[in-house]
């Protein structure tokens, strides 16, 4: 279909420079310190696109050229029962993933569609470029995805202990090429891996938080829950493993602000972790901005515990200027950690109570709800917002048919950047 994109221009979040994007920015070439950069739209005013399928019903607020097939939405609703069991009156659940009850009807399940469907349509039709990421697994699962769907050139690296998270509802095509790092490697050896590849030229790096494609496609979230509630929440709740959908929100939040028709204050933030990886919590706790330290060796230790693998991220873009700990300082609100067994609990009574399975990941989120609400940190009859990241999955497969997919290459991150580059262009 022909599609109009949306005028933005770019901002220095740490001095606030404005410039052009020249195309597939991940930063400001003059900036004096590492910063995320932000995109300002022309269009100030939230205007749902009822032109639109999918997805790109938020076209206007997304750093996109063109529209792509087969896109789901997140689905805003109020809560009645997991409400009533935390005495909330004004619950909203912003649900990702497959629940066709409330119209929910993401394939992959996972919020991580949101960032897909705009960092592969932010690229330009013909570009020539593979298009490379790492992943723990939701993302890598949403990428193949909307890749395959779309022909859309793309090598995704993840570590092979993580490549049952790979099922889709049909083969991948093949313009999808999927790279593992041995068993026993975890989310950074991918990245490693990743990082090797996009040393060739031919190869593009898709950018994970730097990429503002990415991000105001997690913020959708935020904007299907204001869509339906007609405000800007009070507080915001969601697990993080790199805390850049909370950062999305956050961004959203103050463009919201500015369009001035759904309030003007900013929503508190409450991201949350699995214990014992915890390197964003600990940090905060410590208030400080630089993350505290962790070694590699801890990381897979603590990796290896937690049930919410996806969220492991050791070098989250916490520190950076524009990053959480500047989007917790400006917004507030606070840090919570969750433990395997509260995961546990939380998945089951989530299920009994709204009536969907959730990943590990979202109980995480709706344990520290109810530790907020323990705790008085949230009102009872204050606007909460939920962020269920990922859901239905087995409502899924017991409605489909599942593949699964497998590495086209196992590649150890410690090989020279040659030898991997020369791996991976044998795929093609």
């Amino acid at each position: 279909m022909k599609f109009t994109p949306t005028k933005y221009s770019l901002v220095n979040y740490s001095d606030g420079r404005r410039f052009e994007d020249t195309g597939w920015l991940l930063a400001d070439p003059q900036s004096k310190e590492p910063s995320l950069i932000r995109a300002e739209y022309e269009n100030t005013r939230f205007n749902p696109r009822e032109d639109l399928d999918g997805f790109y019903r938020y076209a206007d607020w997304l750093p996109i050229k063109r529209i792509l097939e087969h896109s789901h939405r997140p689905v805003t609703y109020r809560s009645e029962g997991l409400a009533a069991y935390l005495g909330l009156e004004n619950l909203y659940i912003t649900f990702s993933g497959y629940f066709p009850k409330i119209g929910a009807k993401m394939e992959t399940c996972s919020f991580k569609e949101t960032e897909a469907y705009s960092v592969c349509a932010r690229l330009p039709e013909g570009n020539e470029k593979v298009l490379v990421l790492a992943s723990a697994g939701n993302t890598a699962r949403a990428f193949a995805k909307v890749c395959s769907d779309n022909n859309i050139p793309v090598v995704i690296s993840v570590p092979e202990d993580n490549i049952g998270a790979l099922w889709f509802h049909k083969p991948l095509n093949s313009c999808v090429k999927i790279i593992a790092a041995p068993a026993g490697s975890d989310y950074f050896d991918a990245i490693a891996l990743a990082d090797k590849l996009n040393e060739s030229s031919g190869y593009m790096a898709e950018g994970g938080a730097k990429n503002i494609a990415r991000r105001d496609g997690m913020g959708t979230t935020l904007l299907s829950a204001v869509e339906v509630i007609g405000r800007i929440p009070d507080a915001y709740f969601q697990a993080v493993g790199s805390g850049t959908g909370t950062i999305a929100v956050w961004e959203n939040n103050l463009r919201l602000i500015r369009d001035g028709r759904f309030g003007s204050h900013k929503m508190r933030l409450y991201p949350s972790q699995n214990e014992p990886f915890t390197i964003m919590y600990d940090s905060w706790k410590a208030d400080s901005r630089k993350l505290v330290p962790l070694s590699a060796a801890e990381a897979r230790e603590q990796a290896a515990e937690i049930k919410a693998k996806v969220l492991s991220n050791r070098k989250p873009p916490y520190s950076i200027a524009g990053g959480l700990y500047d989007a917790l300082k400006d917004a507030g609100g606070d840090m919570y950690k969750v433990t395997n067994a509260e995961i546990d609990f939380w998945k089951a009574r989530y299920l009994e109570l709204e009536g969907i399975d959730i990943y590990s990941a979202a109980a995480v989120a709706v344990c520290s709800l109810a530790k907020a609400v323990e705790e008085g940190a949230v009102r009872k009859d204050e606007v909460i917002m939920l962020n269920i990241t990922g859901g239905g999955e087995s409502l899924t497969k017991e409605h489909h048919d599942v593949w699964y997919a497998k590495p086209d290459a196992v590649i150890d991150s410690f090989l020279p950047a040659e030898d991997v580059i020369d791996t991976v262009n044998s795929l093609f």
